[in-house]
């Protein structure tokens, strides 16, 4: 008996650890964050970077400006494709400004493209740029190598699908640099920079590439549940880095992969990515570095030495994705470029080998059904058959069970305090029953990691973005927007942030409650008081969840509790023809 409750009482703490979470750690971490970042917007604080030498080369202190205004200050050439809009600065020939045609800020029709890069003149600024370093201090020291303060020339007028864009800077002392802009019909640019040496001297140079992130979103999150922020895989690995963790005098993680290959660095957001991607077939070193007391980032991939002799000419090229976090595409990608891992940019957790086919399979279903809102209705079902002989199981004992209550209960009045002969009579009516209180538990372990990956499918799926369902849920991303404190929208006026418990938690936690009901109950009083308070906390936490996962945990309710009152009434017959035999 002992052993049962401690079972019951870890998978109860497990599940209000795991969902608990989210709304008790990673919420108020973000809100913490917000106040922090108006804080420093009330006092005025800018975001820089600063640095020079033979090192990284970094960007120079710059003044926030708005970013229309900042993108008019620079000569550009236009970006456009069927999923981007955009424009390369010429000065510094990077693209620092980019948004996303296939997506919105909000679900409705009217709303802004989402924005990924900025110019570095925003409060935001986030982009790519690509360029070359001086390998050592005191080789060609005079000359000088064009960065981010640098106008190139082109004779282009946009960059498109089938149309690159070829770019001209000449610093004066014989060198002589060419940059072609390629992009696809996607969120892949293919950038190769060229280097003609003029003059009389042999130059050693290595090809640099660098995304540069201002200020960290209010939205991320780096934690138990999704990591967001600075990532990569070197040689086969995933590395993930918080921001908090790029520091100029402390470095608590591994920052510097040397002697790389196959790799890719950058940035991740919950549904957005930027990464560069060097040739998989060189030797590079990848970095991520940062001063996060001014909020400043970066992620770099640096190609091995060239040496030029006068009059050669050495190219290096990169890839740069900057988009969404399409699974397919990602896949697709590492396949026809030949890098490692690039699908783990989507954060699949630790059982990646169950999340991901759940992931395609759930796509398969919503591009089936038309909505993803039945498409995570249909997979609950999918789910549900798959484990239907373990829940069978699991049902059937806790029907038993729940029929032996009355007899539990008499034990409990004839040895009152005696817990050890309490806890010897009622193994004794256990094997006369044929009852194993732990086959009711151990299913529900196994099943649980399964759970956890549709809940991490779910929490993560950008196809779940502004996905609508039926009634009042208009993004399945989003938590339910109603509220029973204005009765659903009833009453003229908002409900207060923590009292937005919309219609779905509600939902769920009365399933939930109904479920438990089905259950044996609890002879332990304290342990009866958990249980029944558990709906009502769950309800809670799930009400800042996003819809899609209250809809899915509450659909999987209402099967169990039907599958469970169908086993209870076949449980109900069988005894009772074994009594009817008996008495015969």
């Amino acid at each position: 008996m002992n052993e049962q409750k401690n079972l019951i009482l870890a998978v109860a703490l497990v599940v209000a650890i795991l969902f608990g979470f989210n709304y008790f750690y990673e919420r108020p971490k973000a809100l913490e964050y917000q106040q922090k970042v108006e804080l420093a917007q009330a006092q005025g604080k800018n975001a820089a970077s600063s640095g020079n030498g033979t090192a990284a080369p970094t960007s120079k202190v710059v003044t926030q400006l708005d970013r229309g205004e900042a993108i008019k200050v620079s000569k550009r050439i236009s970006i456009n494709t069927p999923k981007l809009k955009g424009s390369v600065n010429l000065q510094g020939g990077m693209i620092d400004d980019l948004q996303l045609l296939d997506y919105k800020e909000t679900p409705d029709s009217a709303s802004k493209h989402v924005t990924l890069l900025s110019p570095l003149q925003t409060k935001e600024g986030y982009l790519g740029a690509f360029g070359w370093r001086h390998v050592k201090a005191d080789n060609n020291a005079n000359q000088a190598l064009p960065w981010l303060d640098d106008v190139w020339q082109s004779s282009g007028k946009e960059l498109s699908v089938n149309n690159p864009l070829t770019l001209i800077y000449t610093n004066g002392s014989g060198l002589i640099f060419e940059r072609t802009m390629a992009v696809d019909e996607n969120y892949m640019f293919t950038i190769t920079d060229k280097v003609i040496n003029k003059t009389k001297e042999s130059v050693s140079l290595a090809h640099h590439a660098q995304i540069e992130r201002h200020d960290i979103p209010v939205s991320a999150q780096s934690g138990f549940i999704l990591h967001e922020g600075p990532i990569g895989v070197m040689n086969g690995k995933l590395h993930e880095v918080d921001y908090e963790d790029l520091k100029i005098q402390a470095k608590p993680r591994e920052t510097q992969f040397d002697d790389v290959s196959k790799s890719w660095i950058g940035f991740t957001d919950k549904y957005w990515l930027t990464a560069l991607i060097p040739d998989p077939s060189k030797a590079v070193s990848c970095s991520f570095t940062g001063d996060h007391d001014k909020k400043i980032y970066h992620v770099s991939a640096d190609g091995p030495v060239v040496e030029l002799k006068p009059g050669e000419e050495k190219s290096s090229t990169v890839h740069f994705y900057a988009g969404a976090k399409v699974l397919p595409l990602l896949d697709a990608y590492e396949k026809s470029i030949g890098f490692d891992k690039f699908d783990l940019a989507v954060d699949f957790g630790w059982f990646y080998f169950l999340t991901k086919p759940l992931l395609y399979t759930l796509q398969f279903m919503h591009k089936w059904l038309g909505n993803f809102g039945l498409a995570i209705l249909l997979l609950t079902i999918f789910v549900k058959v798959l484990f239907f002989p373990l829940a069978n199981k699991s049902y059937r004992s806790m029907s038993r069970m729940r029929l032996l209550a009355p007899q539990m209960e008499a034990l409990k009045k004839r040895y009152g305090d005696d817990k050890m002969k309490m806890n010897q009579a009622v193994m004794e009516l256990y094997q006369k029953e044929k009852v194993n209180p732990m086959s009711g538990c151990l299913p529900m372990l196994i099943q649980a990691p399964v759970f956890f990956c549709l809940y991490k499918v779910l929490y993560v799926s950008l196809d779940m973005r502004h996905a609508p369902f039926y009634g009042w849920i208009h993004d399945l991303s989003a938590p339910d927007p109603t509220s029973f404190i204005n009765l659903f929208g009833v009453l003229p006026f908002s409900a207060p942030a923590f009292l937005q418990i919309g219609a779905w938690p509600i939902i769920m936690g009365l399933t939930m409650f109904l479920q438990q009901k089905l259950n044996p109950q609890p002879t332990d009083k304290a342990q009866a008081m958990m249980f029944m308070v558990m709906p009502f906390f769950l309800t809670f936490v799930f009400a800042s969840f996003p819809a899609g996962l209250v809809i899915y945990w509450a659909w999987s309710n209402v099967l169990g509790i039907i599958q469970q009152w169908l086993i209870m009434r076949l449980e109900a017959k069988r005894t009772l023809a074994k009594k009817v035999s008996f008495k015969k």
